[in-house]
């Protein structure tokens, strides 16, 4: 299988199958994004147990790669510590502004291919805000004192 085509089935997996879909159990932080060129929707749940996201989920419409960017998104660092986190959606959103690698070199395998499925957005940049809308408001509500 190319690398293109395993890309679009991992998105279209996520995009059907979305993971952390709902309100996360006892969230204490929340961030939301709208698109209004395209309709987006999406509205993060985080919940930060001192440096730690114990909980992360999200709710939302739109088109699949925004759905699966945000599954990816909360499937990836749901359990992960605060300066991880903002390391990994740092270099995903560097990754498609400026065409690079992800170098976070403590990511599996498996989460270095599934994050960079997104990659294929770049060639269309009107798609880069789909890929994108979930992971800015993950940075809100990192930043956000409750």
């Amino acid at each position: 299988m190319e690398l293109k085509e395993l890309y679009q089935e991992i998105i279209l997996d996520h995009a059907k199958n979305p993971r952390n879909k709902g309100k996360c159990e006892g969230y204490n932080h929340d961030a939301k994004a709208h698109n209004p060129l395209c309709g987006d929707k999406v509205h993060i749940f985080l919940k930060l147990d001192d440096q730690n996201i114990s909980g992360l989920s999200f709710e939302g419409e739109g088109c699949a790669i925004s759905l699966a960017s945000a599954s990816i998104l909360t499937d990836t660092l749901k359990g992960k510590d605060l300066q991880f986190s903002k390391k990994v959606t740092d270099d995903f959103l560097k990754m498609l502004k400026n065409k690079t690698k992800i170098t976070v070199n403590s990511l599996s395998e498996d989460q270095i291919t599934t994050i960079s499925s997104l990659s294929g957005v770049q060639e269309f940049p009107m798609r880069i805000k789909c890929a994108t809308m979930a992971w800015h408001p993950l940075l809100s509500a990192l930043e956000k004192k409750n």
